[in-house]
């Protein structure tokens, strides 16, 4: 089953220095339809403005992933880390007993980048952070290439998460068809960060995301270059 949650069904705040999105429900005002999917609770699609940011904020036991689309990303949080995330980068943060960061624009164009939030796999875990990049052309060119994740031995060079749930990214170019078997889970969300594709014979516009649900293969054909993000939850 596919259930689409294209780009204008998405719930959306604008704070000025912050533009969002959201692919799932937020708070009991937000789209009933929009529910979590397994341990995937939230997507958030973040516009920062230049200069803009957000201030040191705590959490705690909640796997948090940062996919950065434009611009620079910095972080700095209460375990000493400090980072520079650049477009294609990916950041992990494991919340555990708890941290605090802050993160903001570090470039000079507005800062675009995907906020994934995942339940954990156990409570009460040691936080931790890091960041690796993920070079786009050399890794994910008509493939899924395995970003982040938290089960899989075979997952090797992926950055470790603490959630039953993987990232994965691909490119593909304008005609090209991607087949891709999903876990045992036979579930997962995908989001178009750019261009056109169909889904199963389903089209799909920039920016659009779908759930999958008892899905044992996705067929990806673009109509334009594009860029995909999904995570398949376990």
């Amino acid at each position: 089953m596919l259930a689409h949650r294209r780009w204008e069904s998405l719930d959306k705040a604008d704070n000025g220095w912050l533009r969002a999105k959201y692919h799932f429900q937020v708070g009991p005002t937000g789209n009933p339809e929009h529910a979590a999917l397994g341990p995937l609770m939230v997507w958030n699609d973040d516009e920062i403005a230049v200069d803009g940011g957000f201030p040191f904020h705590g959490h705690r036991d909640v796997e948090i992933i940062t996919y950065v689309r434009q611009g620079v990303l910095g972080h700095r949080d209460t375990l000493g880390s400090e980072g520079t995330i650049r477009a294609g980068d990916v950041q992990v943060m494991s919340a555990g007993t708890g941290i605090r960061h802050a993160e903001f624009n570090k470039g000079d164009v507005p800062l675009k980048l995907f906020q994934i939030w995942l339940r954990p796999r156990a409570m009460g875990g040691k936080p931790h952070w890091d960041t690796k990049a993920f070079p786009k052309a050399a890794s994910r060119d008509g493939r899924f290439a395995v970003l982040a994740s938290g089960y899989y031995a075979s997952d090797e060079g992926a950055l470790p998460i603490g959630a039953d749930a993987r990232l994965l990214g691909a490119t593909l170019k304008s005609g090209d068809t991607l087949r891709h078997t999903l876990g045992p889970s036979r579930s997962a969300y995908l989001v178009v960060a750019s261009g056109q594709i169909a889904i199963n014979g389903e089209p799909m516009r920039p920016l659009d995301g779908v759930a999958m649900t008892d899905v044992a293969t996705a067929e990806i054909t673009a109509f334009q270059d594009a860029e995909l993000v999904m995570v398949e939850t376990g």
